[in-house]
């Protein structure tokens, strides 16, 4: 393609014949070049890297379909349309067969070769626009569900999408509720397993006697329950993604047979005599400081440097302030639209208010806010009385005015945001304490634990 249209090569041994197609192309306003045989058509189409070639397939030194071969062995991309004798159809099937896109047999009418040649562009263009929806959409993909524009954001995100074409495997750290899930799926679908699985699990959220059945599966009869076989993850997610999140729960005898399915590619299922051949790429998440946990020996050392292959590290939504109107108003529109209201605006001073809370949830905490303020709000503006007293910076207790950071005490802090974040989780699953159980990350024993704790049962 050039400025002045689409590039299109002629190639034949006839003078006559050339002189007649490129005045046809010409005045349909295509920039058309010429070749005499196929030699010459390879050197001029390495050249003006032509869209389409039309080609003669009967030509002295190098003919078509020759011509054809090496053209395409060499990277050539046009589309190529075969011009061959009538009655030679044979030849331009074989043409076909070769890469060839279209044929048009001699001798043809002006009108025929301006129709072969409009089909040709007119399937350019729409395969460029597909490729370029393609493109769209998986930027959009990740813009959806990643968003901010600061500095520390666009750090990791920068490794994230260098590291996803390559089977590495890789480690997202970063405190709870900073997006870890989301980046191993934006790593999964920028890589070459986006259309197989991917098949997320949280290690601390499974009881460690049946951990090793759910990663590896089991066989029938490996112990009492197990009435039939079962895959298990790895197998799941064979030829995809499996994120492990909150690997640092990983029981210590787990840790030994997750590092020889990484380094083997092969699992033994639970009861089971042979091994399965897995390919499976693992990334790997975590709060904890696991080089801590190394040095403490309540992690492998020999795992931690089989998994920290690329790290990448998630900041703490107080430490991108900058990001938080753009995470409210996002969330804003999101939920109204799951809600079927009208997207709400946010009003200055809420989003002062949100930009100068510390969120020790971080973007999970701060999602739950907007979802609990826009409910509150009934479809007008979000303002700062529709957000939660501890954003607000008042007290839980007696409504007393306080900073949004002047409480330092980190239990009191801590429990504000547990309690809130069990509320709206429980609020979500409309009471369903086993689907809240999950959207927390909590076993359901620790859930009901914390619910009686905070007064929330009914």
């Amino acid at each position: 393609m050039t400025e002045h249209g689409v590039r299109i090569l002629v190639v034949d041994d006839e003078p006559a014949l050339r002189h007649t197609v490129s005045r046809i192309l010409a005045d349909e306003g295509y920039e058309v070049a010429t070749a005499s045989d196929g030699e010459e058509a390879l050197v001029r189409a390495a050249a003006l890297s032509p869209a389409i070639i039309l080609c003669d397939l009967r030509m002295p030194r190098l003919g078509g379909l020759e011509m054809l071969e090496r053209y395409r062995e060499s990277g050539g991309r046009a589309l190529v349309i075969a011009m061959t004798a009538y009655g030679d159809v044979e030849t331009a099937v074989t043409a076909m067969q070769r890469g060839a896109y279209d044929y048009i047999a001699k001798p043809f009418h002006a009108e025929e070769i301006v129709l072969v040649v409009r089909k040709a562009v007119e399937r350019e263009h729409l395969l460029a626009r597909v490729k370029a929806l393609e493109s769209e959409l998986g930027h959009r993909q990740a813009s959806e569900r990643i968003i901010g524009t600061s500095r520390a954001l666009r750090d990791a995100l920068d490794v994230a999408r260098k590291v996803a074409p390559y089977p590495s495997t890789v480690l997202i750290t970063g405190e709870s509720g900073t997006g870890k899930e989301l980046f191993a799926r934006l790593v999964h679908e920028q890589s070459s397993r986006a259309a197989a699985p991917f098949v997320a699990v949280n290690c601390g959220a499974i009881p460690e006697s049946l951990l090793e059945s759910e990663l590896f599966g089991h066989t029938r009869g490996a112990f009492t329950g197990a009435v039939s076989d079962h895959a298990g993850l790895f197998t799941d997610a064979d030829g995809g993604t499996l994120l492990l999140d909150e690997i640092g729960e990983l029981p210590h005898a787990l840790q030994v047979k997750l590092l020889r399915a990484l380094q083997e590619g092969e699992i033994r299922p639970v009861g089971g005599s042979g091994t399965r051949h897995v390919d499976v790429r693992v990334i790997a998440a975590t709060n904890r400081d696991l080089a801590e946990e190394v040095a403490s020996r309540r992690f492998r050392e020999d795992l931690f440097y089989r998994i920290n292959v690329v790290s990448i590290h998630l900041p703490a939504l107080r430490e991108r302030a900058e990001d938080v109107p753009d995470l409210a108003q996002h969330f804003a529109r999101r939920y109204a639209a799951r809600l079927g209201m009208p997207a709400p605006a946010v009003t200055p001073s809420a989003l002062a208010t949100l930009a100068r809370y510390s969120w020790p949830g971080n973007v999970r905490e701060l999602e739950n806010a907007i979802e609990r303020a826009l409910v509150l709000a009934g479809g007008g503006p979000l303002d700062l009385a529709h957000l939660p007293p501890a954003v607000q910076g008042k007290s839980s207790r007696n409504g007393a005015p306080r900073s949004a950071d002047s409480d330092l005490s980190v239990k009191r802090r801590v429990r504000q945001l547990e309690r809130g974040l069990i509320e709206s989780a429980l609020a979500r699953t409309a009471g369903n304490r086993t689907q809240a159980a999950r959207l927390l990350d909590l076993s359901h024993r620790a859930l009901l634990y914390k619910i009686r704790e905070y007064g929330l049962g009914s």
